[in-house]
């Protein structure tokens, strides 16, 4: 009795809450209140950053003329992303860039874990990037932060990894729910965009976090949204032509939208670790792009307001202040145009010179562009019935988002939610999804998960493919076997058999070269004949492995090796083609079922 207490009072307090968790509170039940607290973390680094971001912006803009040039415009947005990458790479020392592209990268590679300053260092860096001008989101780096918070709850907790996954799903749905007031989206976000399954085991979890994020954005807030929007008209039937072609027009813009921002992507990895050629060139094409084009300027949502609540052609001409083209309500239109076609450049240019941010804002801001030129010219021409400007800048945001990020459901109800639009629930589901089918004609992958797509790395919601994207190949890499030489006679081979676990011996040269095998059930023949154990030497005993794989190969693939050549083991080399062990056919598939049992479970 002496002993057991005196080995509880050593326990760290967190050790001893976890024991008395354990006895007194089940996993669903302490889930449920992870997620609450994922909720409230995320919906306060979505208001401190926002708060960063405004003050910032009050403080340098403070007395810009709107009837007139701002040379300040060539300076801000270089500053901010030269302090950002400063920030980056002495204070964080990590790659923070790409958020939501991380977390589907931690969900299916690293268990759904994300490193501790995830919790804080996209909230700073996407903070003085897009206070100082640059043209890019805080959402997708929030996205990251809420899910960072939940991940290391869970770790800190010794949650499971199907738990991390959910808790990281939950900080994923918080961080979007807590910015737009939109709980819905975020709830819906999870299971488009992060493939998070649907079950009654996580649609709880990830609803009291949405809701816990979006009533302590209006405790934090008030009542005010990001955009406001009133329906001027209904939606009637004779508009949805207009409908349908928004929603393909959607589609193309976010094909443009993808495409070229990969292109840009790939011209700035091209100058490797040479900050200052990025930052050279990512701040002149920033600069400049923000110099002619001021709605260029940080996330734009103030010129997404203009786009959605002009009444007249003065309301709409608001859009031109500090601009060349102020005071030139005629060349709206061609103005409107150059923004959505330069919007990617400028954040392309903001993210590949140092600064850190998100595609989420850009996607709705060109949506929103997008949506206003397609009535503009619509009504111009008097291609038919006339359409409302206001409400098709609205239904733009949804094709574009809906194209962007393959989900068509999030562009509902977000843009829905966030414009309090319910009244034209329709046409936003007939946009949404003309522009996600006229996308993946194109894209079969979203902006987020291409990258992924393309190493094989994406988790999707099929079960067989998510499970053979979670399974690690180094894990079921048996390292333990008897290797043998060439010159080795047979009764020496013989006596390593005894020695063996399995039937297949390497057969390796001195520098851990594989160069064949020697697979018992080939040399049943002569392996009992005592007589012949000083004639035949392994050299002439060896065969070739039926396939080789590599370490870093797919589980697709050793799944299909396996499958071609019905082998019951196979080699594995590493990078420099040295031998590193063996896998087992029976070991991987029971490694398979188990898992594809734990994804299935509710």
């Amino acid at each position: 009795m002496t002993d057991q207490h005196t080995d509880i009072s050593h326990h760290t307090p967190l050790q001893r809450f976890l024991q008395w968790r354990e006895k007194h509170i089940t996993d669903k039940q302490f889930t449920l209140l992870l997620s609450f607290f994922v909720g409230f973390f995320a919906a306060v680094a979505a208001y401190v950053l926002h708060w960063i971001i405004d003050e910032i912006g009050k403080l340098l803009m403070a007395d810009f003329d709107i009837s007139s040039i701002n040379w300040l415009y060539l300076l801000y947005p270089v500053i901010g992303i030269y302090l950002t990458s400063l920030f980056v790479r002495h204070v964080v020392k990590d790659n923070i860039s790409h958020g939501i592209t991380r977390i589907l990268y931690a969900i299916s590679r690293k268990q759904s874990r994300l490193r501790g300053h995830h919790c804080w260092s996209s909230v700073i860096a996407s903070a003085i990037t897009i206070g100082f001008g640059g043209s890019v989101g805080a959402e997708a780096p929030i996205v990251l932060t809420g899910s960072a918070i939940g991940s290391n709850l869970g770790q800190v907790f010794k949650m499971d990894n199907r738990t991390l996954m959910l808790l990281v799903g939950c900080g994923a749905a918080a961080a979007i729910a807590g910015i737009f007031k939109a709980p819905i989206a975020g709830l819906v976000f999870t299971l488009e965009v992060l493939m998070i399954d649907l079950t009654m085991a996580s649609l709880l979890p990830i609803l009291v976090a949405s809701v816990t994020a979006v009533l302590f954005s209006y405790v934090f807030n008030g009542s005010d949204s990001l955009f406001v929007f009133t329906n001027v008209t209904s939606w009637q039937l004779d508009r949805v032509p207009a409908y349908i072609l928004l929603g393909v027009f959607g589609g193309l813009v976010s094909l443009y939208f993808i495409r070229t921002m990969t292109a840009c992507e790939n011209i700035f990895a091209k100058l490797g670790e040479n900050h200052y050629a990025k930052l050279v060139l990512g701040g002149v094409v920033l600069s400049t792009l923000i110099f002619l084009f001021p709605s260029l300027y940080g996330e734009g949502y103030g010129s997404i307001n203009i786009l959605l609540n002009g009444k007249t052609e003065a309301d709409w001409n608001m859009v031109l202040n500090n601009s060349l083209f102020y005071g030139n309500g005629q060349l709206l239109v061609l103005y409107i145009a150059l923004v959505l076609l330069t919007k990617v450049f400028a954040t392309s240019a903001t993210n590949g010179g140092g600064g850190c941010g998100g595609t989420f804002a850009p996607s709705l801001f060109i949506g929103a562009f997008a949506g206003f030129l397609f009535a503009r010219v619509w009504n111009i021409e008097q291609i038919g019935v006339y359409i409302p400007e206001g409400n098709f800048a609205m239904l733009g945001m949804a094709a574009v988002m809906a194209g962007v990020m393959h989900a068509p459901l999030t562009g509902i109800f977000l843009i829905a939610e966030l414009t309090g639009g319910y009244q034209l629930f329709i046409p936003l589901m007939v946009v949404s999804i003309f522009a996600y089918l006229t996308i993946i004609i194109f894209e079969p992958h979203s902006i987020y998960g291409m990258r992924l797509a393309r190493e094989g790395k994406l988790i999707t919601h099929h079960t067989d493919r998510a499970v053979l994207t979670l399974m690690s190949l180094k894990s079921i890499i048996d390292h333990t076997y008897t290797a043998v030489n060439t010159d080795m006679k047979l009764g020496a081979l013989v006596h390593a058999l005894s020695r063996s676990k399995s039937n297949q011996l390497p057969v390796l040269d001195d520098a851990g070269n594989l160069l064949g095998e020697v697979d018992i059930t080939k040399i049943r023949h002569v392996v009992f004949r005592s007589e012949l154990y000083q004639h035949f030497t392994v050299a002439q005993l060896m065969s070739q492995p039926s396939a080789i794989l590599g370490v870093n190969d797919s589980m697709e693939e050793v799944m299909a090796q396996f499958d071609r050549t019905h082998a019951q083991m196979l080699p594995v080399l590493n990078t420099d083609n040295h031998f590193i062990g063996y896998i087992s056919r029976t070991h991987m598939y029971a490694t398979y079922r188990q898992m594809v049992a734990d994804l299935s479970a509710e």
